[in-house]
């Protein structure tokens, strides 16, 4: 299974494509499809059909789509900007990440 220097919850800014600049949560990670889920980014418009049975009403949704992964980069809150990650160790042993910028340990 891939690693990703990324993780659920995490802050992270677009650096390409059509969403450039934006800023947003990571839903999901999709590590089939190399990709991610980022809210209120990349959205796109679905019309769906009403279900009775299901009870779902029939109309236009906004949903995000995925994003390839290689097109964010996480946003440090040290130095308010997108940065590479890296590995540490603390004092006490346990494995945080950190920017490589502003050396600011990232939650």
């Amino acid at each position: 299974m891939k690693t990703y220097r990324i993780r659920k919850d995490d802050k992270v800014m677009v650096i390409a494509g059509k969403d450039k600049g934006k800023v947003g949560k990571i839903l999901k990670i999709l590590p089939k499809r190399n990709a991610v889920l980022v809210e209120k980014v990349n959205q796109v418009k679905r019309h769906t059909k009403a279900n009775p049975y299901a009870k779902t009403p029939g109309g236009i949704i906004e949903k995000e789509a995925p994003l390839d992964i290689s097109n964010v980069a996480l946003l440090c809150e040290g130095c308010a900007k997108p940065a590479k990650v890296g590995y540490k160790y603390t004092a006490d042993g346990k494995k945080v990440r950190f920017c490589k910028k502003c050396n600011h340990e990232i939650a």
